[in-house]
């Protein structure tokens, strides 16, 4: 017997605000025995879905009573090392509410990359290395990280975009709904679930039949769903072969479903030194970007127009992830700086 009666794809897109009617926004919906088919957002002066749109369709259809899979395609969590420098408690409930108190994309007028450059909200407090990946993001081989921004390919801006939505789909649903993994990795008889996905798993399981990117991604999302659940693999999928250790890694950071031992792509190990911005060392303009972090650990916070002691040379103001000392560094520095405190750098400058 199946687990659900409903299953839906959704393709998420992390560009414009809450508001922004995205054609990267896609819904496909699964139930009986029909493919599944596009759900097109309430008529209104928008064309496409917004993600506040999403996110209340989706606290409306969740209260129907009918169990329902859902699939999302973006980061539902940040990797351990993220926790770690941030001196944050492992526990997913209290990672939402301080994303969101940093990263408020979930407020109207507010995009990522707004965020980003400082205009709203304080996501300088909470930034990570493009080379942080969670677990399952190394098993899934391809995946790229959480913090990997302006890429092809990028799931960075949806997942900052997005994880602000579970939060407040979370606060109106409660315990109607099941986070996968988060709330356990068995969902109880009759709920509804909602869990992330990565598209490219299956998308080639299907033909695009004339289809969009985004579109063959959502509809791939919901097929794949009901296929699991239709015959039986679902089960497995929702308790991927894991050691104890692993388990616990990936009740923090979250798993991509349908994630698998015989799906691993090649593990790096994490927390690798050879894994930091190493190549990036010689792109000046790209060490200088906020957020930028060198091989040892030190984060760029801030641009000051103060002038520095080399030649041409502004400002920068550095926090080490290591100890959080704050100091200033010339521009051309950075890609080799060390901390004054706890690395044995040179002294900071001022400003």
């Amino acid at each position: 017997m199946q687990a659900f009666m409903r299953y839906i794809g959704i393709d998420y897109s992390g560009a414009g605000t809450p508001n922004s009617s995205l054609k990267g926004l896609r819904v496909y919906l699964a139930e009986g025995e029909e493919p599944p088919l596009e759900v097109l957002p309430p008529p209104s002066a928008k064309k496409y879905w917004t993600r506040r749109g999403i996110a209340e369709w989706l606290v409306e259809r969740l209260t129907e009573g009918v169990p329902t899979l859902v699939g999302i395609d973006h980061g539902f969590s940040f990797p351990l090392r993220y926790f770690e420098v941030h001196g944050l408690l492992p526990d997913w409930p209290r990672f939402l509410d301080d994303l969101q108190r940093h990263w408020p994309t979930d407020e109207d007028h507010t995009c990522v990359d707004g965020v980003r450059e400082s205009f709203a909200g304080n996501g300088v407090k909470r930034l990570g290395n493009a080379h942080w990946r969670r677990l399952t993001e190394e098993w899934a081989g391809s995946a790229k990280s959480v913090f990997h921004f302006d890429v092809p390919g990028q799931v960075a801006k949806s997942t900052h975009a997005g994880i602000p939505w579970l939060r407040f789909i979370r606060e109106r649903l409660g315990k109607r709904v099941h986070f996968w993994p988060f709330d356990g990795w068995d969902i109880p008889a009759g709920l509804s679930a909602i869990a992330e996905v990565y598209p490219a798993l299956w998308s080639r399981d299907f033909a695009r039949e004339g289809r969009t990117g985004d579109q063959h991604d959502a509809f791939s999302i919901a097929a794949s769903l009901w296929r699991a659940d239709h015959d039986g693999s679902l089960v497995r999928l929702l308790n991927p072969s894991l050691s104890a250790s692993d388990i616990g890694i990936a009740s923090v950071e979250g798993w991509i479903l349908g994630v698998e031992e015989g799906k691993k792509g090649k593990k790096r190990l994490r927390g690798d030194k050879n894994g930091g911005d190493r190549h990036l060392a010689r792109k000046h303009a790209q060490t200088t970007r906020l957020g930028y972090v060198n091989k040892n650990f030190q984060r760029v916070t801030r641009q000051t127009d103060q002038p520095g002691n080399d030649h041409s040379q502004r400002v920068y103001v550095l926090n080490c992830d290591k100890c959080g000392h704050e100091y200033g560094a010339n521009g051309s520095d950075i890609w080799q700086r060390r901390c004054p405190v706890c690395q044995n750098g040179a002294k900071g400058l001022d400003y």
